[in-house]
């Protein structure tokens, strides 16, 4: 009798605790692009449509970059995530003043899917057939030591490549009209040359000189928020993770749910680049997002030899421990 009478006393009890829980906030997290929505992101969004941020108890709003990069977004503590690539977090963050709060979470692709397009009637079939030819650069002091590297180290003279600032915003109307090569990601502008039946010739950075192969895109963090919010972090990644994970599994619902978001993007790019990304997320990685030390620091050591880094940073600039 005694414990019939403590019931309701219980009952009440619990029921405000569950109201309590249902009533608590979700944790926001804002997470800024690189660029436009494309197939680099399917992750996050699937993550989104899926509703496992949801289930981790948080709030995720996806936004679009401003002018001035992703990383002064999130570095000023406006965006808790970025995507973002290793090269331009490199500079950020090598800094001897005023390095940003920054750091890289998870390879969103775990090997470098860019390199150097060119179509099939220009002959550009290695690094040191671009001498003589006008190649398409962002004007970025990256863009012009990659190219002399991958020349110079074929035979080639870097002094006879033509730079020509790419102002162009489709790889295939520069191609033929101003320029012979351009930087691509293969995901995207080589899916599109396939879709076309363009023949094209194609570098791939990562082959032509491993120490190229670095990661790009990355998921990054603002470093004083993960620091402060270790265990929503942590929550974030897990939902981030089986995203992609979906995404490798399920190539065309995760293009589906990628046009959804994003209906203004081409239908057949976005399904065959899906399917072109779907072993690439993770690779030959153990899981999707881990980063390797040694070529991330072989990267950035090589930026430093280029003069592109204001002091060796080696393998400074990420961490895998929000992975789950």
């Amino acid at each position: 009798m005694k414990n019939k009478r403590r019931w309701p006393a219980v009952f009440a009890a619990l029921v405000l605790m569950l109201a309590g829980c249902a009533g608590k906030k979700a944790d926001g997290i804002r997470v800024v692009l690189d660029w436009t929505p494309n197939t680099n992101h399917t992750g996050l969004y699937a993550a989104l449509e899926k509703g496992w941020f949801d289930e981790e108890g948080l709030a995720v709003e996806i936004m679009q970059p401003p002018e001035d990069g992703a990383l002064v977004l999130l570095a000023s503590g406006n965006a808790e995530f970025a995507v973002d690539f290793q090269e331009s977090m490199g500079p950020a963050i090598a800094k001897e003043r005023d390095a940003l709060p920054i750091q890289a979470v998870a390879a969103i692709i775990s090997h470098n899917t860019s390199g150097i397009m060119s179509l099939a009637e220009g002959n550009i079939k290695s690094p040191r057939d671009l001498e003589g030819k006008r190649f398409a650069s962002w004007e970025t002091p990256l863009v012009t030591a990659v190219i002399k590297d991958i020349v110079n180290n074929d035979g080639g003279d870097f002094n006879a490549v033509t730079m020509i600032p790419n102002f162009a915003t489709d790889a295939f109307s520069a191609l033929e009209t101003d320029v012979d090569a351009i930087w691509i990601y293969y995901a995207w502008d080589g899916i599109a040359a396939e879709i076309r039946g363009i023949a094209v010739n194609y570098l791939d950075l990562g082959t032509i000189n491993p120490r190229l192969d670095f990661y790009t895109p990355v998921l990054a963090v603002n470093t004083a928020w993960a620091a402060a919010n270790t265990e929503t972090a942590k929550k974030f990644m897990l939902a981030a993770s089986r995203g992609y994970r979906f995404a490798m599994d399920n190539p065309a619902e995760a293009a589906e749910i990628l046009l959804k978001h994003a209906p203004e993007l081409d239908r057949e790019l976005v399904m065959r680049s899906q399917e072109y990304l779907k072993t690439r997320y993770q690779g030959d990685a153990e899981r999707w997002g881990e980063i390797d030390p040694e070529r991330w620091g072989g990267f950035y050591r090589w930026m430093f030899e280029q003069g592109l880094l204001e002091k060796d940073i080696g393998g400074a600039g990420f961490t895998n421990e929000y992975l789950p």
